[in-house]
Parts: C-alpha cells; structure tokens; sequence
C-alpha cells in the first residue's frame, strides 16, 4: 500500500466510506427492526477493523526500516509506534466507561433522539473520510488538496461537537436525562462528554497540522505530523464507533 498512486489511494479511501456508510445503516436497522445485540456488536467490530487498517494504517507497525537509529525512518517508526501505544492506553479509559454504562444499565437504554444519534455518527464517518483525504494529500505533496480536506475535516469536528453538546444535551435534559436523575443518565454525559473533549483536542491538533502545512514544514517525504494528527483523529472515530451503538441502539427503552 505504500507504493500506491495517489488516485488509488483516494479511490481505496472512497470504497471504505461507503462500506462505512453502508454498516451504519445497517446497524441503524438492526437496532429499529430487530434488536439483535450479537449483531450489532459484529457490525461495529467491522467497522473498526475497516478504520483501523485502511485509514490508521495500523500495517505501517510491521514496516521494515533501516538499522540506523539516527535514520528519519528509524526516527519516524519509533514515533509511530509511541502514538499507537498512547491511543491504547486512552482506551482504556472509555472501555472502563463502557463497562459503567452496561453495569448501570444492562440491556436497557436511556430515551435518547436515536436519529440525531445516526445524525452526528454520519457527520463523524464523513470527518474521517476527509482526514484520510487530507493525509494522503500531503503524502503525494498535494498541499492544496491537503490544505482543502483538512479545512472541511475541521468543520465536520466543530460540527459534530455542536450536535452533541449544543443539541443531544438539550434535547435529553428535556426528556428527563439529567445527570441527577440517575448514574445511568449521568454515565451518558460522562462517556459523550468525555468524547467531545477528545474531539476538541483533536480540533486544536488539526488547527496547528493545518498551519504548519500552509507554512510549507510538510513535505511528501516528511510529515508525520498530518500522519500522528489523522491516526488521532481517526482514533476518535473508533471511539464513537463503539460509543454510539452503547448508548443510542443497544437494549430496551427504559
């Protein structure tokens, strides 16, 4: 996959949405019409296997590279290698959120808008599928592209965030989900909360990749920084991914 022409890879990253955009409908349904808990955790394991390899590129891990730890590649795999252990040392934290949710909850779930769920989920699937544009942009030196992609990457993220905060918190304080009225309505704010904050991050990390590449401090050969900064953001996907069946489609209403 590393000696891929540019319009390959974009094509590759196109089928992958659509993939994605496919399986959360599907899950969406599963949840409507059949509520079938086996078959809604197998459709988000999918899906984060389809993030993970295609648009984090977790292959790049078994990249052989020179010797030399003075090397730029030797330098780069060290880094990588970092970034993913980081990302699995924060999942920790939602995956302990998760088990709070089904420990509080079980196999119910709280009256929350399941469309504005489907809403903001489509809304982050379409940010990923920009971010994975705007990294193989750059890897081909394409920093117009690059510069485009990540401005719209960066407006679908204020967007998401603005539908969970600005709207879903609204919306389910009016429906009686308040974090007084239960742990199990106080572990949605905590889990969506907590989200949200890692988006932000994810904002401001896009924020400062996208300056540095409008100042030229990317290239074709160097720029893992839009590499780090699209494994992150990518990372928050996953989490949604998994995030968003456990509190809008698994389990009974209460």
């Amino acid at each position: 996959m590393e000696h891929m022409s540019k319009a390959d890879i974009l094509r590759q990253g196109m089928i992958v949405f659509i993939f994605l955009a496919i399986l959360t409908a599907l899950e969406f349904f599963i949840a409507i019409a059949i509520g079938a808990l086996i078959l809604l955790i197998a459709v988000a394991v999918v899906k984060v296997g389809l993030v993970i390899y295609y648009y984090m590129h977790i292959y790049k891990l078994t990249l052989e590279g020179t010797e030399s730890q003075d090397s730029p590649e030797y330098r780069t795999n060290t880094m990588r290698l970092g970034m993913w252990l980081f990302l699995l040392s924060d999942s920790f934290l939602f995956g302990a959120l998760a088990v709070a949710r089904f420990n509080l909850l079980g196999l119910t779930r709280l009256p929350l808008n399941q469309y504005l769920g489907l809403v903001v989920t489509s809304i982050l699937l379409l940010s990923s599928f920009f971010m994975n544009r705007a990294e193989s942009s750059m890897a081909h030196g394409d920093r117009r592209a690059f510069a485009f992609n990540i401005v719209v990457t960066l407006a679908l993220g204020a967007l998401f965030v603005a539908g969970v905060v600005g709207i879903e918190w609204p919306t389910a304080l009016r429906d009686g989900v308040t974090p007084s009225a239960s742990a199990g309505s106080a572990i949605f704010f905590m889990m969506t909360g907590m989200h949200a904050l890692h988006v932000l991050t994810g904002l401001v990390i896009l924020g400062i990749v996208l300056r540095k590449g409008l100042l030229g401090i990317y290239s074709e050969e160097k720029h893992w920084g839009v590499e780090a900064a699209a494994v992150y953001w990518h990372f928050v996907d996953v989490v949604w991914i998994f995030v968003y069946p456990a509190l809008y489609l698994i389990g009974k209403l209460l």
